[in-house]
């Protein structure tokens, strides 16, 4: 995946992951780094999991990606509140 690509899936993540967790938003930019950042965490903790979505689709890197997004997001504001 490009670099672009990588960007608008982690922006689109970002944004979904922040309508899910309510109150957990950064603004557009922290959504879209942590969309990013999300990607990279599904990329790793999906397979340890066992979870397989497809394979080669652009729905289903935006599907893992919002995943990965909401698992830091939680964490981020479980941090943030300590």
């Amino acid at each position: 995946m490009g670099i672009l690509a990588a960007l608008v899936i982690g922006a689109i993540a970002g944004w979904l992951a922040g309508l899910i967790v309510h109150g957990a938003g950064f603004g557009l930019i922290g959504n879209i780094v942590v969309g990013i950042i999300g990607a990279l965490v599904a990329s790793w903790i999906l397979p340890q999991l066992g979870v397989s979505l497809g394979s080669g689709t652009t729905v289903r890197d935006i599907i893992n990606a919002t995943i990965g997004a909401v698992i830091v997001l939680v964490i981020l504001s479980l941090v943030r509140r300590a």
